[in-house]
């Protein structure tokens, strides 16, 4: 029984990080999501920076709520593009013909557009910090900025592959995704706001548990139901 439970996990895993480099290295050959990320991620701080003439007080009050707007704009452009990418060449058909766990197809998108999501963050952070003149190298920041990139990409591939059959899927996706991740975007924005200002643990305890919390719960909720959506 219990080599059994070693194969099946061993099995799990190889197929979720299959699917991880799959993702992985057709992105680094065209460079398509990316680089559509990463634009607008630079031009939405761009205009950020030349629409909110503030004072640099002024301006690091708005930081964590600028730089979320950013993250949660692009991370919904990717994982628009990486879904409908699978769907347009027949992957993701060929993907569910396959004998493995469909849950395994989850973890493995989840993890490939987490990559794509982080990079562009960590591409998108010193350009912040030099155009709005804020130190944004703080170990509390990103933390929670991979708490909550890990809860908005968690939820977000599953909306994906509900959209993702429906003719308006580039429409559908914000609709559906948007209403879901405001606990996560509002607890990621207080976070980041308490720890950018440097107050004490106690008060920045509470949207992290959120955070903490919001990624268990769609991640089992994703884990349980990802096979009854995508056989819809």
């Amino acid at each position: 029984m219990a080599a059994d439970q070693q194969t099946s996990r061993a099995s799990f895993l190889k197929a979720m990080f299959a699917i991880t480099w799959k993702d992985l290295t057709a992105e680094f050959r065209s460079r398509e999501l990316f680089s559509a990320m990463l634009v607008f991620s630079l031009l939405v701080i761009l205009i950020f920076n030349f629409a909110l003439e503030l004072d640099i007080t002024t301006r690091q009050t708005v930081t964590a709520g600028v730089l979320w707007v950013t993250f949660a704009f692009a991370g919904t452009l990717g994982l628009n593009r990486s879904m409908a990418v699978e769907k347009d060449r027949g992957c993701l058909d060929g993907l569910l013909l396959a004998p493995v766990d469909r849950s395994a197809i989850y973890f493995g998108k989840v993890v490939s557009n987490l990559v794509f999501m982080l990079i562009v963050e960590a591409i998108v952070l010193p350009v912040y910090s030099f155009l709005y003149d804020v130190n944004l190298f703080n170990l509390g920041l990103f933390l929670v900025i991979l708490l909550g990139s890990i809860g908005y990409i968690a939820v977000g591939t599953l909306l994906a592959s509900m959209a993702i059959q429906a003719r308006t899927r580039d429409v559908l996706l914000p609709i559906l995704l948007f209403p879901v991740a405001v606990p996560v975007l509002i607890a990621a924005v207080k976070a980041s706001e308490g720890f950018l200002a440097g107050n004490d643990f106690g008060t920045i305890y509470a949207p992290l548990s959120l955070l903490i919390g919001y990624d268990v719960i769609f991640i089992a909720v994703a884990y349980m139901v990802f096979d009854y959506v995508v056989e819809e």
